[in-house]
């Protein structure tokens, strides 16, 4: 089956489970039917009142996803329910806790609708459906592309080795990125070699994808270390971007002017990465609040914000944190400078 035949499955053996366990009537329209952008939109009734949700199925709830749709444009958090084969008790208590509405195949359950109110957790089954393996697209290569060509839209109809050259990936990456891209439905192509004429589509799901893709696979791989400084040592230093860019937290409070930071986020340099450490006397600490990672995209093809990463880049580290202390920050990132990216072509 295709991945869309099995999200469906889980939609509908998630929705069949919650009705079994609490006997409440719940109606699934498509897409196509409801004129939704979402997955389906379900119809609860209960006690004479229907209550009409926007569903978003995911193989499983990373980090990223408790924030994103508490930040996009795209959902009411109120009207929106996550589906996914199973939750496990902890994120039940994280998604509450944000106001994260869910339910899955297990039958745990997160619904606060007045009078309507489910919470159920700590279900286990062991027989979840389970949705195809992630994609190359979203994977390691795919996804240092993907940035490259989100960040930089006149790179997409380069030729195939200029983007290679560009976004610092092989030949081959720049080919099975771009079919998958197609296959999944995020590409649109005309024309043949030299008069290849191509634009990405449905930009905002691309974009949740990355952003989700970035914290589970790309991010853990970029990490060079933890340190600790003297205190406030990041304050009112510039950086030189050819050895490093502020991300994360502080580039967040640079770009918005509204968040106080907590935790520092550095991209490196990978050929000389400890030139920060001894001019600002960083050292070794796994508990510090210093986090240095490889610089993973060209200068040249995505230009600094000034001594910082781009704002793409401090948006998905702000969702990496998982916390919402960072969400009014993040949701100003998104409408600043992370809307336009995803305006279609």
């Amino acid at each position: 089956m295709d991945r869309q035949t099995l999200e469906h499955a889980v939609l509908q053996n998630a929705v069949d489970t919650c009705a079994r366990e609490t006997g409440i009537k719940i109606n699934i329209r498509l897409p196509e039917e409801a004129g939704q952008r979402a997955d389906a939109v379900l119809e609860i009734y209960h006690h004479g009142k229907r209550i009409t949700l926007e569903a978003e199925v995911k193989n499983r709830i990373s980090t990223a996803d408790t924030l994103l749709p508490l930040v996009t444009a795209r959902h009411d958090p109120e009207k929106y329910v996550l589906v996914t084969p199973q939750v496990t008790a902890m994120m039940a208590d994280r998604l509450k806790a944000l106001g994260i509405q869910f339910m899955d195949e297990a039958g745990n359950v997160y619904l606060n609708q007045p009078p309507l109110y489910l919470f159920v957790k700590g279900n286990k089954n062991p027989e979840a459906t389970r949705l195809p393996a992630v994609r190359r697209a979203f994977k390691q290569a795919g996804l240092q592309l993907l940035f490259h060509l989100l960040c930089n839209r006149d790179l997409l109809n380069k030729p195939f080795r200029t983007i290679a050259a560009q976004a610092g990936v092989a030949f081959g990456v720049v080919n099975w990125t771009m079919r998958e891209l197609k296959e999944l439905g995020f590409l649109e192509e005309t024309g043949t070699r030299r008069n290849r004429q191509a634009r990405l589509i449905r930009k905002e799901t691309l974009l949740e994808r990355w952003v989700t893709g970035y914290v589970e696979q790309l991010r853990p791989k970029l990490i060079h270390g933890r340190y600790q400084g003297p205190a406030g040592w990041w304050h009112n230093v510039v950086l030189d971007p050819e050895t490093a860019l502020w991300g994360g937290e502080v580039a967040a409070a640079k770009l918005t002017k509204h968040l106080k930071p907590q935790d520092v986020t550095l991209y490196v340099d990978r050929q000389n990465p400890n030139t920060i450490l001894i001019e600002h006397r960083l050292r070794k600490d796994p508990l510090g609040d210093v986090t240095l990672l490889y610089r993973f995209w060209n200068l040249d093809a995505i230009p600094p914000e000034q001594d910082m990463a781009p704002p793409l880049l401090v948006y998905a580290d702000l969702m990496a944190t998982g916390e919402q202390r960072n969400l009014e920050t993040a949701r100003m990132i998104y409408e600043k400078y992370i809307v336009q990216l995803i305006r279609e072509d």
